[in-house]
This record gives structure tokens, C-alpha cells and sequence, in this order.
């Protein structure tokens, strides 16, 4: 069902942002194949062991990742240079799809939170 639901979101956004988000989706899927796909305060979100790791949205003139903790972000400050962030999300352009060494790098700290490894 929620795999239906994240295409369903996807299928409603204009392009270049549905294939900006379908690009972050499969790299997400990529780095972590176990994960549910769901749908978490109305956006498109993965799942491991009860545990949002990664999320994604659309809105008017950007895109959002949300590593769904206050402290990932943090940690990758330097990487995240060239990004607008705030603590929860990490904003980037709606035609550019964030490179998959930087995903790797939010989901790697985001599974060190939820399972201390």
C-alpha cells in the first residue's frame, strides 16, 4: 500500500520535479533495500525496523530531504556547504537530484542514530 501511496505522491508533482524525487527515491532504495516505503506527516519516507530514516518533498520552488532527526545535519555541515538546511531538512534544487555519496553519508548517520551502528 505505501509503496502505491509514494507513487501516487510522485505521479502529482510536475516534471523536473517528479524525476528529481523518483532519482532520490531509487538511491535511497539503493543504500537501503529493507526499508518500507511510507508515507510520514503526508510525505514519502523509508523505514527500517519501526525507524524513519530518510524522507523526502516537494513544495513550490524547492525540494526537501528530511533525515527525520535534529542531528544529522549537524554532523555533515561541511558536506552540506552549498545547501540551505535548517536542523530537520536539508533543501536542494527541484532539477537536481542530491548526489548519492551525500545520501549515503545522511543515511549512514541517520541508521548510527535509530541502531547505535
Amino acid at each position: 500500500m505505501s509503496k502505491r501511496e509514494i507513487d501516487k505522491y510522485l505521479a502529482s508533482l510536475e516534471q523536473p520535479k517528479r524525476r528529481t524525487l523518483a532519482a532520490l527515491r531509487r538511491t535511497i532504495l539503493d543504500l537501503i533495500p529493507e526499508a518500507e516505503q511510507c508515507i510520514s506527516y503526508g510525505m514519502p519516507a523509508f523505514r527500517v525496523q519501526g525507524q524513519v530514516i530518510a524522507g523526502f518533498a516537494a513544495f513550490k520552488n524547492h525540494l526537501s530531504y528530511l533525515p527525520h532527526s535534529g542531528s544529522v545535519i549537524p554532523e555533515l555541515e561541511d558536506a552540506l556547504s552549498k545547501y540551505k538546511t535548517s536542523k530537520g531538512v536539508l533543501l536542494f534544487p527541484i532539477d537536481k537530484p542530491l548526489p548519492k555519496a551525500l545520501v549515503k553519508k545522511l543515511v549512514a548517520i541517520r541508521k548510527r542514530q535509530a541502531f547505535g551502528h
